[in-house]
Protein backbone atom coordinates (compact mmCIF):
# COMPACT_ATOMS: atom_id res chain seq x y z
CA UNK A 1 0.00 0.00 0.00
CA UNK A 2 1.40 3.11 -1.08
CA UNK A 3 1.17 5.80 1.44
CA UNK A 4 -0.37 9.32 0.66
CA UNK A 5 -2.05 11.11 3.20
CA UNK A 6 -1.16 11.08 6.81
CA UNK A 7 -2.41 11.93 10.23
CA UNK A 8 -0.40 13.82 12.65
CA UNK A 9 -1.82 13.72 16.39
CA UNK A 10 0.13 15.56 18.56
CA UNK A 11 -0.85 18.17 21.12
CA UNK A 12 2.70 20.21 20.97
CA UNK A 13 2.72 22.66 18.15
CA UNK A 14 6.06 22.37 17.38
CA UNK A 15 6.26 18.73 17.01
CA UNK A 16 3.54 19.29 14.89
CA UNK A 17 5.02 21.51 12.61
CA UNK A 18 8.10 19.57 12.55
CA UNK A 19 6.33 16.70 11.24
CA UNK A 20 4.15 18.30 8.54
CA UNK A 21 7.05 20.06 7.46
CA UNK A 22 9.47 16.47 7.39
CA UNK A 23 6.38 14.54 5.23
CA UNK A 24 5.56 17.81 3.12
CA UNK A 25 8.98 18.03 1.43
CA UNK A 26 8.69 14.44 1.13
CA UNK A 27 5.52 14.59 -0.96
CA UNK A 28 3.07 13.78 1.64
CA UNK A 29 -0.09 15.54 2.06
CA UNK A 30 -0.85 16.02 6.09
CA UNK A 31 -3.83 16.86 8.46
CA UNK A 32 -3.59 17.37 12.19
CA UNK A 33 -5.15 16.48 14.90
CA UNK A 34 -3.78 18.19 18.78
CA UNK A 35 -5.66 15.79 20.81
CA UNK A 36 -6.83 11.91 21.12
CA UNK A 37 -10.52 12.87 20.60
CA UNK A 38 -9.98 14.60 17.17
CA UNK A 39 -7.83 11.75 15.91
CA UNK A 40 -10.69 9.54 15.81
CA UNK A 41 -13.39 12.05 14.13
CA UNK A 42 -10.77 12.50 11.62
CA UNK A 43 -9.57 9.06 11.61
CA UNK A 44 -13.67 8.20 10.31
CA UNK A 45 -13.32 11.56 8.14
CA UNK A 46 -10.42 11.94 5.84
CA UNK A 47 -9.50 8.27 5.87
CA UNK A 48 -5.53 8.69 6.23
CA UNK A 49 -3.36 6.09 4.92
CA UNK A 50 -1.37 6.55 8.34
CA UNK A 51 -1.45 8.04 11.59
CA UNK A 52 1.41 9.10 13.71
CA UNK A 53 0.05 9.47 17.27
CA UNK A 54 1.72 10.91 19.75
CA UNK A 55 1.36 9.51 23.47
CA UNK A 56 0.82 11.86 25.98
CA UNK A 57 -2.11 14.00 25.22
CA UNK A 58 -4.33 15.37 27.63
CA UNK A 59 -7.44 13.88 27.53
CA UNK A 60 -7.65 10.49 25.43
CA UNK A 61 -4.26 9.54 25.56
CA UNK A 62 -2.39 7.85 22.10
CA UNK A 63 -2.91 4.52 23.75
CA UNK A 64 -6.47 4.66 24.11
CA UNK A 65 -7.04 6.66 20.84
CA UNK A 66 -4.94 3.59 19.04
CA UNK A 67 -6.82 0.99 20.80
CA UNK A 68 -10.30 3.14 20.02
CA UNK A 69 -9.37 3.70 16.01
CA UNK A 70 -7.27 0.24 15.58
CA UNK A 71 -10.82 -1.69 16.89
CA UNK A 72 -13.43 0.35 15.31
CA UNK A 73 -14.77 -1.42 11.62
CA UNK A 74 -14.08 1.81 9.85
CA UNK A 75 -10.64 3.11 10.89
CA UNK A 76 -8.62 -0.21 12.05
CA UNK A 77 -7.39 -0.86 8.67
CA UNK A 78 -5.21 2.55 9.04
CA UNK A 79 -1.77 2.12 10.33
CA UNK A 80 -0.22 3.72 13.49
CA UNK A 81 3.16 4.62 14.58
CA UNK A 82 3.49 5.95 18.29
CA UNK A 83 6.23 8.82 17.97
CA UNK A 84 6.46 9.66 22.39
CA UNK A 85 9.00 10.52 24.73
CA UNK A 86 8.16 7.30 26.65
CA UNK A 87 11.34 5.24 26.12
CA UNK A 88 10.79 2.71 28.19
CA UNK A 89 9.91 -1.33 26.80
CA UNK A 90 7.00 -1.60 29.08
CA UNK A 91 5.96 1.34 27.26
CA UNK A 92 6.42 0.12 23.94
CA UNK A 93 5.00 -3.54 24.41
CA UNK A 94 2.08 -1.52 26.14
CA UNK A 95 1.73 0.42 22.46
CA UNK A 96 2.14 -2.48 20.21
CA UNK A 97 -0.58 -4.05 22.64
CA UNK A 98 -3.38 -1.45 21.51
CA UNK A 99 -2.63 -2.09 17.64
CA UNK A 100 0.22 0.14 16.53
CA UNK A 101 2.50 -1.29 14.44
CA UNK A 102 5.54 0.81 15.31
CA UNK A 103 6.97 2.38 18.10
CA UNK A 104 9.45 5.51 17.96
CA UNK A 105 11.18 7.87 20.47
CA UNK A 106 11.03 11.67 20.50
CA UNK A 107 13.03 13.40 19.06
CA UNK A 108 11.95 11.39 15.91
CA UNK A 109 14.81 10.49 13.42
CA UNK A 110 13.54 12.11 10.10
CA UNK A 111 15.41 9.48 7.68
CA UNK A 112 14.18 6.82 10.13
CA UNK A 113 10.53 7.65 9.84
CA UNK A 114 10.63 8.33 6.42
CA UNK A 115 12.12 4.76 5.61
CA UNK A 116 9.98 3.35 7.68
CA UNK A 117 6.69 4.87 6.63
CA UNK A 118 7.84 3.80 2.78
CA UNK A 119 8.47 0.15 3.82
CA UNK A 120 4.82 0.04 4.92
Amino acid sequence: MAIQRILIVDDSPTERFFLADLLGKNGYEVSMAENGTEALDKAKQTKPDLILMDVVMPGLNGFQATRAITRDDDTKHIPIILCTTKNQETDKIWGMRQGAIEYMVKPIDGPALLQKIRTL
